[in-house]
């Protein structure tokens, strides 16, 4: 049944403090809002990591707005393209025979050849009888060169099954071949949208053992892209990765350990521990880079003080990691912006709880948000975008999903960009309207 957004239900601004939150969710799903802080990234912005491929979406002209928007404004609008469908593909069943001729005009416009297609179908597609393997076999008859691999932008499977930023993860793989010889010496970081942080301990603990860690961002083309295929081993941090490391352990037979990015000494380390005995290494000794990662809380305790500080889930995958690890060390964290939370911080949830009963949790994406911009009235410290954003404070860390800060020495540098927010105002207004943190952007 539809409400009205002004109805009472869609115009509070909910809240709840930890001690009365459930958990994962602690509000309910309904009609959803999205703040305008658009750091984080999208399936345009994922598949752009593949080099050398161009995309092609086939959707309805006002569910294109979004993609095309996009692509240009991170100046790819030369590997973007669309077919868009109207009413008499839907009514005479021609949505196979649209998409073959669409494909087949944009190649031959394309002043390049591309090595690989991303053929995005859409949510009309699942509800017509669409042949799909018809479509891909026809396609990849007419351009055996390039290599054709089926992306989905169906918005309407994110609260059911597998959502669209799941299956992405997957299919940036897809074009992977099982090698005939693996390479014991190199293993990959996968699904990532963000490079590792060059200076994260994990690189030179593998480094110091004879092992390349690869990275897709790292890919000069798109062999260089197929030729990680041939790793022997998959490490991944972000729970979206989860079914991509099962595609793969089943496709190319590739083992992988999950990292599960905490912000706790403790459990970094029992995860390293689990790395090192997955590889057979020697388990590694970190005291150096845990001994600098406390002097850098320090240091930036000792300047932000007792600041209040707020935290939202577009910076870090695990907020309740993160602000455990603050408030432990003395910092005064008084919000976290979530709508849900992921099972890995189940423990750190009920910790909170126990320790930090006051601790506020409110949402993003509820309806009675739109209303939430305020204007703080002293100096208040945001870490992510969309706590800046309604909290109306100009000193914010600016970094989306983590940054690629994972690890002892990542926990510093963020100390660090926590001091330079405290010190320095950024221009909030310009700078959340980017879409995908670290891509280039047009505005």
């Amino acid at each position: 049944m539809l409400s009205s957004i002004n109805a009472p239900e869609n115009t509070g601004a909910e809240q709840v403090y930890i001690k009365d939150a459930s958990f994962p969710a602690p509000f309910h799903a309904g009609l959803e809002y999205s703040s305008p802080a658009r750091g984080t990234w999208n399936i345009v912005h994922t598949g752009m990591l593949i080099p050398e491929s161009h995309q092609i979406f086939v959707c309805a002209y006002g569910c294109l707005r979004g993609v095309v928007l996009t692509a240009a404004e991170m100046n790819a609008l030369d590997r973007y393209s669309s077919i868009s469908i109207s009413e008499k593909q839907v009514l005479d069943g021609g949505m196979e025979q649209l998409m073959i001729d669409g494909v087949k005009d944009i190649i031959e416009k394309l002043s390049y050849r591309p090595r690989a297609i991303l053929l995005f179908i859409s949510c009309q597609h699942f509800f017509l009888a669409y042949d799909q393997q018809y479509v891909f076999d026809t396609v990849s008859d007419m351009f055996p060169d390039i290599r054709f691999i089926d992306c989905y932008m169906i918005p309407t499977l994110r609260k059911s099954g597998i959502t669209p930023d799941q299956k992405m993860r997957i299919q940036m793989h897809m074009a992977w071949k099982k090698p005939e010889v693996k390479n014991k010496n190199q293993i990959n970081l996968i699904g990532s949208n963000l490079p590792l942080y060059a200076h994260a301990e994990l690189i030179g603990w593998l480094k110091e053992n004879g092992i390349t860690l690869r990275q897709i961002h790292d890919c000069k083309d798109y062999d260089d892209y197929l030729s990680m295929a041939a790793s022997s081993f998959n490490i991944y941090y972000e729970p979206l990765v989860h079914m991509a490391a099962e595609d793969l352990k089943k496709r190319l037979d590739t083992d992988s350990c999950y990292l599960t990015f905490s912000f706790r000494k403790e459990e970094l380390l029992e995860d390293y521990k689990r790395l090192a005995a997955t590889l057979n290494l020697e388990e590694p000794n970190f005291t150096a880079e845990i001994e600098e990662m406390e002097s850098a809380i320090e240091i930036a305790k000792e300047k932000i003080g007792d600041t209040e500080i707020v935290i939202d889930y577009s910076f870090t995958f695990r907020p309740l990691s993160f602000a455990r690890m603050l408030l432990e060390h003395g910092f005064h964290v008084t919000e976290i912006y979530a709508d849900a939370f992921a099972a890995d911080d189940k423990e750190d949830f009920e910790y909170l709880k126990e320790h930090f009963p006051d601790l506020l949790i409110r949402p993003t994406n509820r309806p009675g948000m739109r209303f939430v911009h305020e204007t703080a009235d002293q100096k208040v410290l945001a870490i992510g975008q969309k706590a800046a954003y309604f909290r109306g404070t100009d000193y914010f860390v600016n970094v989306a999903e983590s940054g690629g800060y994972f690890g002892f020495n990542g926990i510093s540098e963020i100390m660090r960009l926590m001091t330079e927010a405290y010190n320095e105002k950024k221009d909030r207004k310009e700078i959340i309207q980017k879409k995908g943190f670290g891509c280039e952007s047009c505005i």
